[in-house]
């Protein structure tokens, strides 16, 4: 009997030893006390109906620290009071050190609008080339009426740098579909949004899919002020997504072949034009989610970024709320600070709401699994293997030295 309890306390000690931590770890909270407190309200307005968000999962709601973990304001302590938005939720955070500055909410769910075309670049940057050229499709085209477009002819061959233009400047719908289907592999536009939710997952954004290329409204499609924030930090790593989101004018070469002429492009994000600063950003509207921006700026050698989700325009339009938000940022301490921005891969990926358990992961060294929505589950590393094996290895040997012991014991 001692024998048993012995080996079970091993195998026990063993197991923990290699299983280690929850896959999804909150970061710890910025030290130092901070203030809370109610949003400003938001102007009740006609919508149409929202769907159910997904299930809060208390874990993701603590990425980035513990005091992000609210629907509520969340300020340092010490520091002046932002100023009242109309927005369901908002945050503001250092571009370069990841501090997380203040925010509203913010990781309540809310629908993204065409914020969401920063995830598309995000994602598809770095698979496409931007020299090459690409024909439009019908299928790219197949838009929803009246929502934006930049004006792409179907069947036209247009550089893929100019349709990149084309999205972060007029964020074009048919620039969006286009993108996601060309950097989609096989599956086309379906394998661009599996790839668009994949990068979500390995950014840390765990409470942001997507359902459409360009953030045109659907069911299941959510983010969250902190997870924009986490996506526009990995676009403005990336030279060409800066180059291309800061560019004021461009030209959408012309195609004899269509007798379509050449025309010119501004872009949309008013606050390259009007603050001082700016360094880029995106618009975003539609009638379920109303108003969303992300904007960044940079002021004595500190770049910052601001997200607004579900605004509404009462006397500042969004990016006059987002620049409203950037000054309060750059008026507080370098060292303040409620949470921070999570690094790239730095959190496992969870199981989704939906699903009662992951599936199996990948063998070590092979490729990562994708559930039908494109969520990623990270494979073993060469660690996890090796304590694998440990663990498997330690057992097989703990139960053969038990047999050999019960043998003998039966021998004497």
């Amino acid at each position: 009997m001692r024998t048993r309890v012995r080996t079970t306390a091993v195998l026990a000690a063993i197991a923990l030893a290699t299983v280690g931590a929850p896959p999804v770890t909150a970061a710890p909270a910025a030290a130092g006390a901070v203030v809370t407190g109610p949003c400003p309200p938001v102007p009740a307005v006609s919508r149409p109906s929202q769907p159910a968000p997904p299930r809060s999962d208390p874990a993701q709601r603590a990425v980035g620290g513990a005091e992000l973990a609210t629907a509520g304001l969340v300020r340092p302590a010490g520091t002046p009071a932002p100023p009242a938005v109309p927005a369901t939720s908002w945050l503001v955070a250092d571009l370069d050190s990841g501090a997380v500055l203040g925010g509203c909410g913010p990781h309540e769910y809310a629908t993204p609008a065409s914020v969401q075309k920063l995830l598309l670049a995000a994602t598809m940057l770095p698979k496409l080339d931007p020299h090459q050229a690409a024909t439009m499709t019908a299928g790219d085209l197949d838009i929803e009426p009246g929502s934006s477009e930049v004006g792409l002819a179907e069947d036209g061959r247009y550089p893929i740098e100019t349709i990149w233009l084309g999205l972060l400047l007029k964020s074009g719908n048919e620039a969006a579909n286009a993108l996601a289907r060309l950097g989609g592999g096989p599956d086309g536009l379906a394998g661009g949004l599996r790839a668009m939710n994949e990068e979500a997952r390995h950014l840390g954004a765990l409470q942001t899919h997507a359902v459409t290329a360009s953030g045109l409204d659907a069911p299941g499609q959510f983010t969250s002020a902190y997870d924009l924030a986490l996506i526009a930090r990995a676009c403005f790593a990336d030279p060409a997504f800066r180059r291309y989101d800061a560019t004021r004018e461009a030209m959408v070469p012309a195609q004899p072949a269509l007798h379509e002429k050449a025309f010119q492009i501004q872009n949309d994000n008013q606050l390259l034009y009007q603050y001082p600063g700016a360094l880029g950003g995106k618009t975003g509207f539609t009638d379920l989610a109303r108003h969303t921006y992300v904007g960044l700026a940079e002021r004595g050698g500190r770049r910052l970024v601001v997200t607004l989700l579900g605004a509404e325009v009462v006397d500042k339009r969004g990016w006059q709320q987002g620049a409203a938000l950037l000054d309060w940022g750059f008026g507080l301490p370098r060292d303040a600070a409620v949470g921070r921005l999570v690094r790239a891969g730095e959190l496992a990926s969870p199981a989704p709401a939906t699903r009662a358990t992951p599936p199996a992961l990948a063998a070590a060294g092979g490729p990562a699994r994708l559930d039908p929505v494109g969520h990623r589950w990270n494979r073993p590393g060469p660690l996890a293997a090796l304590s694998a094996a440990v663990l498997v290895g330690g057992v097989a040997g703990l139960l053969l030295a038990l047999r050999r012991r019960r043998a003998v014991r039966r021998h004497r």
